[in-house]
């Protein structure tokens, strides 16, 4: 007697716990996967916004810097302000007695039988219109008004016989340069270097 054993539910009974076996492990492999997919999601996420916050907090700090730059800023232009005053107060006060100066060396330099019709100044160039009965009283003016300390550089531009009423006189136009003495500032300076 032969026996025969019938494989088939011993087959089948295999293949099930294949299966299950596989959707076991198909289970645990998504499961790790959805895991691993959590936890990198939730530390990128962490990651960004915790880079947020850095972003956040230097753009405030930028802010605040580039409030106190403006400030400083404005401080610089305030103090350039100042400062360029200050240079133009001293330059006045230095320059105070220039005209009184002016005047009274061309007083003092003045020769005989000349006088003066306008003087007329800008900056340190003095330009003088006069009359003189002769040329050589010009060229007399031009050597006192180089012997004076205020005044130097004398030029004449043009002398031209002209008619004041029934006389006959020269008129002439000369420029000078008016010495200008530096701010005390300058002197102290210059004396220390």
């Amino acid at each position: 007697m032969s026996a025969r054993i019938n494989l088939l539910p011993h087959r089948e009974m295999r293949r099930k716990r294949q299966q299950q076996q596989f959707f076991v492990m198909l289970g645990v492999v998504v499961a790790v996967g959805a895991f691993i997919w959590f936890s990198v999601h939730t530390y990128l996420d962490g990651v960004l916004t915790n880079q947020n916050a850095r972003n956040q907090y230097l753009q405030g700090e930028i802010a605040k810097l580039d409030k106190e730059i403006a400030e400083i800023n404005k401080l610089k232009e305030q103090t350039a302000a100042l400062l360029k005053r200050k240079q133009v107060v001293e330059t006045l006060q230095s320059n105070r007695s220039e005209v009184v100066h002016l005047l009274d060396q061309l007083v003092r330099q003045l020769p005989d039988g000349m006088y003066l019709r306008s003087i007329k100044q800008q900056g340190t160039k003095v330009a003088i219109t006069g009359y003189t009965q002769s040329q050589a009283r010009v060229s007399t003016l031009m050597r006192n008004l180089e012997g004076s300390q205020y005044l130097q550089n004398a030029r004449l531009i043009e002398i031209k016989a002209a008619g004041q009423g029934a006389q006959r006189v020269n008129e002439f136009t000369m420029n000078i340069d008016v010495t200008r003495a530096e701010p005390e500032d300058n002197k102290k300076g210059g004396k220390k270097g």
